[in-house]
């Protein structure tokens, strides 16, 4: 049996529905660690469905740092005008304007770099390898590995989440979609700097 003070410890933690929680820690055997992993396997799958969800709401967050010399605008896409207006929503936009201030990513996802770019980046680790004297099949595991590293950096949906370092940004959207219903994207963002 599954005590109100577990449903409602996780649902401080995760924001998820009462009877999510519930749900969760009834088949986790009242283990809050796992009921917290079967939350977010199952907010993953909702996103994975969401996402053919038209997204034609949405809002422009802006965020300016205290020394006033970094700004971030993003605009970040809902299904619909209640979920834009909602606080929660409103807080994701804001930590994503955050996290791009901190973070600066160049891309919202691998897809949207360049060939050109991603070109030139794996010129530049093949000569460094090949001054190791390794096998040129070792040498090309080695490029494709710092390449995919360097992909996950520069992309904001792949970076690790300024406020929560175990969680990328997709994950944070994720968690957002699993709690509001909707498919939440990032269409665009700008960040400046002096």
């Amino acid at each position: 049996m599954v005590s109100i003070d577990q449903i409602k410890q996780l649902r401080q933690e995760t924001s998820v529905s009462i009877n999510e929680c519930k749900k969760a820690l009834e088949e986790s055997g009242g283990d809050l660690e796992k009921a917290k992993e079967i939350l977010r396997k199952k907010g993953q799958e909702l996103a994975q469905k969401r996402a053919k969800g038209i997204v034609k709401e949405g809002v422009v967050a802006s965020y300016i740092h205290s020394n006033q010399k970094i700004g971030v605008l993003v605009e970040v896409r809902c299904e619909t005008d209640f979920v834009a207006r909602s606080k929660e929503f409103k807080t994701l936009c804001h930590d994503l304007a955050l996290h791009i201030a901190g973070m600066h990513p160049s891309f919202i996802k691998p897809e949207d770099i360049p060939e050109e770019f991603l070109r030139g980046e794996k010129e530049i680790y093949q000569e460094q390898f090949l001054k190791t004297g390794k096998p040129e099949k070792l040498i090309k595991e080695m490029v494709e590995a710092k390449l995919q590293k360097y992909e996950e950096e520069i992309c904001l949906l792949t970076q690790s989440f300024v406020k929560n370092p175990d969680k990328t940004v997709q994950d944070v959207i994720n968690e957002y979609i699993s709690r509001l219903g909707e498919n939440i994207i990032v269409e665009r963002f700008a960040r400046y700097e002096i």
